[in-house]
């Protein structure tokens, strides 16, 4: 891992750490080629033609895409869990639901340009 990248990690807090490593695990699982860069100041992870990104916030981790039609099924289906624009913000007592992320993920990879 690249050092700005490792640096990123390794200075996300204690209480987030277990759920920034999930939803980096869930990514490195799908895409163990993944190429890993800073981009905007966070961790994005860049396979194929497309790219998610894993951001530690203030109160959340947000799990990033390149468009909102990457997470819309998600935000339909888990409507409890804050979104934004184009991403996922989970708080540590939010469900991280592996399947549909997963979906979200494979998306977000396979399809940056797809409607």
């Amino acid at each position: 891992m690249d050092k700005e990248v490792q640096s990123y990690v390794d200075a996300v807090p204690e209480e987030r750490k277990p759920l920034f490593d999930k939803l980096r695990a869930l990514i490195v699982g799908l895409y163990p080629n993944a190429e890993v860069v800073m981009s905007y100041r966070i961790p994005t992870y860049r396979a194929k033609s497309g790219w998610v990104a894993l951001a530690n916030q203030k109160h959340y981790v947000s799990l990033y895409t390149n468009s909102e039609r990457h997470i819309a099924e998600f935000r339909a289906q888990y409507p409890a869990i804050k979104t934004g624009k184009a991403c996922i913000n989970f708080k540590e007592t939010d469900p991280v639901p592996a399947a549909a992320l997963k979906k979200v993920i494979r998306h977000a990879i396979e399809h940056p340009e797809q409607p």
